[in-house]
């Protein structure tokens, strides 16, 4: 996504920037006082309204606190984030300077996605500690909408939402829920609303739902969801699952490494191909833990893609389909499936 950034970002700066701004070091500086700034209006409207909380929602939801929370971000996320970014190179900051600041910026939010530094409380009067950001992923009821700045505290000591840590933080939403299916995490706060709207009369007050705050959200909606959509009877798992699991998601961070080195040497169509993979195995994976029926057949079309990719990456692509649609008709009538089940489950679902 960052050439598509870039591309916009520089597009904006070229026909319609109010001012030339200089390349100086003193005016990096302004720009990171911009961009933090930027961010926290972002993030305290991505706090206070429906539609943009339901693209921040998934990265909340973990209820540990480590480095994995800062990547969680969604692609909505990425792309609202990046409408807010777009004042900076319409304001007169070229796109070299504000690609640079955005990358040191997004740096600096998984250091503070971590625990460390407890007795940093010195450097609290100027930055955004782990300490303090920890505080703004807490359910405490005394924590929650607080410390929205990124790099600097001041923002919120000026708007009044800066909180120190004074107990134990409980990471998490406040109305946390026990899937692990990447679908359901990332849109299960957009179903919420709009079962929410189809409960409202009138046209204002169906569109409403999604602009209101969060704290206007009917609790009782999710479990109602949660019972309709999600399997609630789980079985036990057997041992290699979680081998498995972990094999899964570190294939993938391998071809999202492989893939970004030689993104400007590969083809669109290969980027898409890894694209696709990388998300039905996220899907997989959760739909696993969810003990889901439908995952033996999206391993098979996880499989089909697997072929696929190797078919463009060699230029043989009739003798690989071909082969890869026997491999699946093998593997469907022949008792691999029975297998696959009993292996994760021990049992058949």
């Amino acid at each position: 996504m960052l050439p598509l950034f870039y591309g916009i970002f520089n597009y904006i700066y070229i026909h319609y920037h109010l001012f030339a701004i200089p390349d100086k070091w003193y005016y990096w500086i302004v720009l990171l006082l911009f961009t933090d700034f930027v961010w926290y209006c972002y993030h305290w409207l991505g706090h206070r309204i429906n539609i943009l909380w339901a693209a921040h929602i998934v990265h909340h939801q973990s209820e540990d606190y480590n480095l994995t929370v800062a990547a969680r971000v969604t692609i909505f996320q990425a792309y609202i984030r990046t409408l807010f970014w777009c004042v900076l190179p319409l304001i007169g900051f070229n796109v070299d300077m504000v690609m640079g600041i955005l990358i040191f910026h997004g740096a600096y939010s998984f250091f503070t996605h971590t625990q460390l530094g407890k007795n940093l409380h010195f450097l609290e009067y100027v930055f955004i500690t782990p300490s303090l950001h920890g505080i703004h992923h807490a359910s405490n009821a005394k924590y929650l909408d607080k410390n929205f700045g990124d790099v600097f505290v001041f923002w919120d000591k000026l708007f009044g939402t800066f909180q120190k840590e004074e107990e134990k933080p409980v990471y998490g939403l406040t109305q946390p829920f026990e899937s692990h299916s990447f679908l359901w995490q990332h849109f299960h706060y957009y179903i919420e609303l709009f079962y929410l709207a189809k409960t409202k009369t009138g046209g204002w007050n169906k569109i409403n739902v999604f602009f209101v705050s969060p704290e206007y959200m009917d609790s009782s909606i999710r479990p109602k969801l949660e019972k309709k959509w999600l399997k609630t009877e789980k079985r036990q798992l057997a041992a290699p699952l979680k081998s498995y699991l972990n094999f899964q998601l570190s294939l993938c961070l391998l071809l999202l490494a492989i893939t970004t080195y030689l993104f400007n040497n590969t083809s669109w169509l290969i980027q898409a191909e890894v694209f696709v993979f990388i998300i039905l195995t996220l899907i997989n994976v959760g739909a696993i833990i969810e003990q889901k029926k439908y995952i033996f057949y999206l391993e098979l079309i996880r499989l089909w893609q697997a072929f696929l990719f190797v078919a463009l990456v060699t230029d043989t692509l009739l003798v690989i389909l071909v082969f890869s649609i026997v491999i699946q008709l093998l593997l469907y009538f022949l008792p691999i499936k029975l297998w696959y089940y009993k292996m994760l489950y021990k049992e058949v679902i």
